[in-house]
């Protein structure tokens, strides 16, 4: 992964200890018109438009503590700075957890997850980040302090902070405090998986689950090199033409088990003729590598589609069309696909993306975006958040009111 001075154009990074010195060089830095980058583990710092000015870094490092854990409320209170693997340690101590899966999560901190929106395969079941996201404090773009939300959550006048800020990628205020509400940790979790003989084959696997009895918590499918041979699954791999179907079921024991039996029986009905259940260590291990597919690997390009679900085969065999080595994960239950190329496009980013897989994701009601581009190349808006409707105008509009001069992560974003 990159570094921060790989990235950002930096000419010195700060880390305030407390809040009010956060916000004292924020408000240095708008009267001097300096950019601000804020910066968390820096696990995404090649996400977004490249940064062109050069500004100061923002560390949150100091930030990290936490503030208020009323267990039996199944809320928390903590600033941006904790690392997620910090946070989840401490909630698990009670038998609790945020249900999102974070990648590189002994780095990235709990500020960055929510300014960048990331989810991972149990989307699927527990939704993401911003679904647990119920009070939030930050420092807006001329140094004032705000907050929104709180442990209970009534009704809310103006802004939707909570709502506004994730995905905002710190571009209208440095995030400083989040409440979190939670969820118990469940007693068991497996992953049941199969391997389809063709596409017609998985989409009728993809499609049979939404009237499942079940209630998975994950729908996965694998392609590409990245998932072949995998110890997990006794050396199963997934082809351009074979992909692997991995669904993950999380509850109490008894329902675990029965919902593994019960998955099993519906396949075998629809003529799958060998499924495999995961359990304990081997479990673990194939949730990690699912987690921790989007930060993994020395891909020359990584881009996340999004579409209505019943569209992601379709999607995906678009991809192939581009590289036919290229490695997928696709969040099946939820239409996300992210793909990782073997190489960067011949016909060039712009002609692969907008020109290709963004007007595929546009006529399946989605979008194309890039995740990874280590090369830099053709990094202009439309390749990297793709060309899809929105009210830019009204976007812009917000910036300004948050941030005047422009000074938090310019030009990273969208406006």
């Amino acid at each position: 992964m990159s570094t921060t001075t790989d990235v950002l154009p930096l000419s010195e990074t700060v880390a305030p200890a407390s809040v009010e010195e956060l916000a004292e060089r924020v408000r240095q830095a708008c009267a001097a018109r300096t950019p601000v980058y804020p910066l968390g583990g820096g696990t995404s710092l090649d996400f977004g438009l490249p940064a062109r000015q050069t500004g100061i870094g923002l560390s949150l490092g100091g930030l990290d503590a936490v503030r208020d854990y009323p267990a039996r409320d199944m809320t928390v209170t903590v600033q941006a700075g904790l690392v997620v693997a910090e946070l989840q340690r401490l909630l698990a101590a009670e038998n609790q957890r945020l249900p999102i899966d974070v990648a590189q999560a002994d780095r990235a901190t709990v500020g960055g997850v929510v300014a960048t929106n990331f989810s991972g395969p149990r989307r699927h079941g527990w939704g993401t980040i911003r679904d647990y996201v119920i009070g939030i404090a930050a420092v807006d773009g001329v140094g004032r302090c705000f907050r929104g939300g709180g442990r209970v959550v009534k009704n809310v006048a103006g802004y939707d902070f909570c709502k506004l800020l994730t995905g905002s990628l710190g571009t209208l205020g440095v995030i400083t405090e989040l409440t979190f509400r939670l969820r118990p940790r469940p007693e068991q979790q497996a992953l049941v998986a199969c391997a389809p003989r063709d596409w017609d084959e998985a989409e009728r696997l993809l499609a049979a689950l939404v009237h499942s009895r079940t209630a998975p918590v994950a729908v996965e499918l694998l392609l590409g090199p990245a998932w072949s041979g995998l110890a997990e699954l006794d050396g199963w791999s997934a082809s351009a033409g074979s992909p692997l179907l991995v669904v993950g079921l999380e509850g109490t024991e008894p329902e675990v088990a029965w919902m593994g039996e019960q998955l099993a029986a519906e396949w075998r009905q629809l003529g799958v003729a060998r499924c495999r259940k995961l359990e304990g260590g081997p479990a673990e291990a194939l949730w990690h590598r699912l987690t921790e597919f989007p930060a993994a690997g020395d891909w020359p390009l990584m881009l996340k589609i999004t579409v209505v679900p019943s569209a992601t085969t379709r999607l995906i065999q678009a991809a192939l069309a581009l590289d036919a080595d290229c490695s997928v994960q696709a969040h099946a239950g939820s239409g996300v696909v992210v793909v990782a190329f073997s190489q960067f496009p011949a016909q060039g980013l712009s002609r692969a993306v907008t020109g290709g897989l963004a007007a595929a994701a546009a006529a399946a009601h989605g979008n194309a975006s890039v995740l990874r581009n280590p090369s830099g190349a053709e990094m202009t808006r439309q390749c990297v958040w793709g060309g899809f409707d929105v009210p830019y105008g009204l976007m812009a509009e917000v910036k300004k009111n948050f941030d005047p001069r422009g000074i938090l992560n310019p030009g990273r974003f969208v406006y």
